[in-house]
């Protein structure tokens, strides 16, 4: 009697990505659209990639495109699994623990499986618009179908070996919550690329060879690098190159087994028991001696640990942090920017008082039962906003020193920071006034910032809120102004310093005053509306 032949575990695993693609769509009609939708505009972009740099093969070093390009997509596929977990159910290996696979069949049916999928696709049109741009003869043809071959199967090792190493982390609740900080790596890379084209508009390609010919030796861009290699001749150039990215390829190939290995025999860390917390309390016992006693001192600490802990406040400081600083700072290292791009800090920064009870959620219930009066609730909005200053103040000062120095405009140091630190003052003022009068709930799941049918409000409430602080910044902003346009002594500027700090403080004390009162007289409207997430 025959023995059938079990089928390869290879083609076992692409038939499920396949079917898990197949099976998706059938959910819903409008998760059909979408993936359609978003299919044809991935590939169509990915097509008007591939013919661009088609035209770059006829135009001078179009290797400062097509090698960097190659280091950035590489980049993309080491930092999406991270933040974007949940788009490829594939990506946990520990779905298949129970099976009786083996490590090294189960890395191959996976690596081939991975290249199944709109991602795979488009990476594989961008590096061959990349091998085009830059093969010329037979030798560098030959080399640009290996290069793109390695340069793809690299990407998605190099994906899965990440996925793989902090898999643990990405299934847990706080692995999930990772993907909120994606919104900071955008901001930021904006203002990068931003910064590159303007610098590439003004100088050319040509500037960009230096980049190009160290990333040439970085697998996998390496691989591209050996296309140019060999198109010019340099053969021993072009094999070493291509054998960098493979040994690449090997290593991550390796590490992956190791982890898949490590996974599918020790036990999940998560259902140890911890031994001891004692180092816990004396981080918290450390911080609390730092902070004043009483109701202030409690709602300071229960602040920052929200910012230091809730994924979404974490996400919304560290975005702020990053954009005050990058917006004066890239501006004037171009040569473009104004010193006064430095208040930019203080605007993104006092934001954050915006909605404060919406940042608690449903746990605000708990700070409503010790609101009683007027007086409670001046104490808690006060240590909200102290809790604040405790980040803001220092930082909107050192990012003003930072772009002073870097424009080189010294004297005019005191008028700015006290423009910034009477707008800081005043939206502190206008955040717990809109925080009582306007509060909004905050979903604790997913991208999105208000929930569905309190949009309008959010917007309201910030962008009246902003509005009313520059209204209420307008005497400084009015002293700032008639001191550098008339014929004053320039030495008077320096009071604008005293004097924005002194207004900036004096408004906030009269906005916590003003909304004490209307926030006690409001709590029950205040619970509701921020509950609703």
């Amino acid at each position: 009697m025959t023995t059938a032949t079990p089928p390869s575990v290879t083609s076992v695993l692409v038939r499920l990505k396949l079917s898990l693609l197949r099976n998706g769509l059938r959910q819903s009609t409008g998760r059909r659209a979408a993936f359609v939708a978003s299919a044809v505009f991935t590939l169509l972009f990915a097509v008007l990639q591939l013919l661009g740099f088609v035209a770059l093969r006829f135009q001078s070093h179009p290797e400062s495109v097509a090698v960097p390009g190659v280091a950035v997509l590489a980049l993309g596929w080491a930092v999406m699994p991270l933040f974007f977990p949940s788009g490829d159910e594939t990506l946990d290996p520990t779905r298949l623990v129970m099976l009786p696979l083996r490590p090294e069949p189960l890395v191959r049916g996976l690596l081939v499986s991975s290249l199944v999928g709109i991602g795979p696709v488009f990476t594989l049109l961008v590096l061959a618009g990349c091998g085009l741009s830059l093969a010329h003869g037979v030798a560098g043809w030959i080399f640009a179908v290996a290069g793109v071959a390695v340069a793809l199967l690299t990407c998605v090792a190099l994906a899965r070996a990440v996925a793989a190493a902090n898999v643990r982390l990405l299934t847990s609740r706080k692995g999930r919550d990772l993907a909120v900080l994606s919104g900071l790596v955008i901001a930021i890379g904006a203002q990068l690329v931003n910064f590159g084209a303007q610098r590439l508009g003004s100088g050319g390609l040509g500037q960009v060879r230096p980049v190009a010919d160290v990333l040439a030796w970085v697998p996998p861009a390496s691989a591209l690098g050996a296309v140019r290699s060999a198109s010019e001749g340099s053969y021993g150039t072009a094999l070493a190159q291509l054998a960098l990215c493979a040994l690449l390829l090997v290593l991550l190939i390796g590490g992956w087994a190791r982890n898949l290995t490590r996974l599918m025999t020790s036990p999940d860390g998560s259902t140890l028991q911890v031994a001891d917390d004692g180092g816990r309390d004396r981080a918290s016992a450390g911080l609390t001696r730092l902070l004043p006693t009483g109701r202030t001192g409690a709602v300071m600490e229960r602040t920052l640990r929200y910012i230091w802990r809730d994924p979404k406040t974490k996400a919304a400081w560290v975005t702020s942090l990053a954009i005050g600083l990058i917006v004066p700072v890239f501006n004037a290292i171009q040569g473009t920017g104004s010193l006064y791009f430095a208040c930019f800090a203080s605007g993104m920064l006092g934001i954050q008082m915006y909605n404060q009870f919406g940042q608690d959620s449903s746990a605000f219930w708990m700070v409503a039962m010790t609101i009683s009066s007027p007086r409670d609730a001046y104490a808690e909005l006060r240590g909200r906003a102290l809790a604040l200053l405790l980040i803001t103040l220092p930082y909107a000062t050192l990012v003003t020193v930072v772009t002073t120095a870097l424009l080189g405009d010294w004297s005019r140091l005191p008028e700015v920071l006290g423009l910034s630190l009477a707008l800081l003052g005043a939206m502190l003022a206008t955040g717990a006034w809109t925080s009582a009068r306007s509060p909004y709930s905050i979903p604790q799941e997913g991208h999105k910032n208000v929930v569905p049918g309190q949009a309008g409000l959010a917007w309201i409430s910030i962008f009246g809120g902003m509005v009313a602080a520059a209204l209420l910044c307008s005497p400084v902003i009015a002293a700032t102004i008639w001191l550098n346009v008339s014929d004053q002594d320039a030495g008077w500027a320096w009071l604008l310093l005293p004097v924005g700090l002194a207004y900036g403080a004096a408004l906030a004390l009269t906005g916590l005053r003003l909304a004490a009162p209307k926030t006690a007289a409001r709590l029950p409207e205040i619970l509701v509306a921020v509950s609703k997430g």
